[in-house]
């Protein structure tokens, strides 16, 4: 068993230097927090019983993995929420302070949204069984490849098949209910 007393000061180390490349790579305090205490509890669980000279590569390997993650999450946000942002709406506007506050919102855009809601829960429902799985694993509770081929039971090649051919029929059935 590796001294845990190596690990931590192995992890006081580098901490600095891993909030500051997670702070750039996504320009977000909290997330960058989030992350570093993540790629640390990775090491500890996973590779604490390494020897210690492969300690600090493994620990930036996780860290990239864990900044790459928080990219795709954000991207995959992104694509959900684009529908709530008001039409025209112009750099520099905060979108949650254009936001209504639910008890008035303007019954049109509600019915809209959930018309919207809607058909985006048809279309995942229609997608085949592996196809589903993929992009609910991938998109919704973010695994990543590994992870998904393992909760799966396939190669990641095939994950990202299915994954893959699941965004191409989500957005063409989605492409039409942005275009009605």
């Amino acid at each position: 068993m590796t001294d845990a007393a190596a690990l931590n000061r192995f992890l006081a180390s580098v901490e600095k230097r891993a909030f500051r490349m997670a702070q750039y790579a996504v320009k977000d305090v909290d997330d960058a927090l989030d992350i570093v205490q993540d790629t640390m509890m990775a090491l500890a669980r996973r590779y604490a019983d390494r020897p210690e000279a492969e300690w600090k590569p493994l620990f930036y390997r996780i860290l990239r993995s864990k900044i790459t993650d928080c990219h795709r999450r954000r991207q995959v946000r992104n694509r959900w929420f684009v529908w709530l942002r008001p039409q025209g709406d112009e750099e520099g506007v905060d979108p949650i302070e254009q936001m209504p506050d639910g008890k008035g919102a303007d019954p049109e855009h509600r019915w809209e949204l959930e018309m919207s809601i809607e058909k985006l829960s048809q279309a995942v429902e229609v997608l085949p069984q592996r196809q589903q799985q993929a992009f609910l694993l991938r998109a919704w509770e973010g695994f990543d490849v590994a992870s998904t081929a393992k909760a799966m039971g396939c190669s990641q090649g095939s994950v990202k098949t299915h994954y893959s051919r699941a965004l191409h029929k989500l957005r063409s059935a989605l492409e039409e209910c942005v275009h009605e």
